[in-house]
């Protein structure tokens, strides 16, 4: 089992910044990919930033230039640093790790319980 735990969520003004973090209960070799996802009332979930377990990092269009997305393996965590933020970007972000499981043979999806960004106008 997989265990994400985020923190660094809160208010912030337009044009200012946040850091998010996720803190995972353990790292294994079958991680597929780990990021961030977000979810805004009435809207559907959608991805933000992920890192695939060769490294490669993809950006939601509505992101680049403006988050950067980390890993510290060390400290099983990984990170999102959100500049220039917007009114569209408060939602509750989430924490994703898709890890493969070889008894199904398939890719798993863990979730965090989420953190909510807010930024005003």
């Amino acid at each position: 089992q997989v265990q994400l735990v985020e923190s660094g969520g809160g208010l912030v003004q337009a044009g200012g910044s946040l850091r998010l973090s996720c803190t995972v209960s353990r790292i294994t070799f079958n991680f597929n990919a780990i990021g961030w996802y977000r979810q805004a009332p009435g809207k559907q979930r959608e991805l933000v930033a992920t890192i695939s377990s060769g490294g490669s990092r993809n950006y939601a269009d509505s992101v680049k230039g403006r988050f950067t997305i980390s890993s510290d393996n060390a400290k099983n965590s990984v990170y999102l640093q959100m500049n220039s933020l917007e009114p569209e970007d408060t939602a509750v972000y989430l924490c994703n790790a898709k890890v493969y499981n070889g008894v199904i043979m398939r890719i798993i999806d863990y979730w965090g319980q989420g953190t909510q960004v807010t930024v005003s106008s």
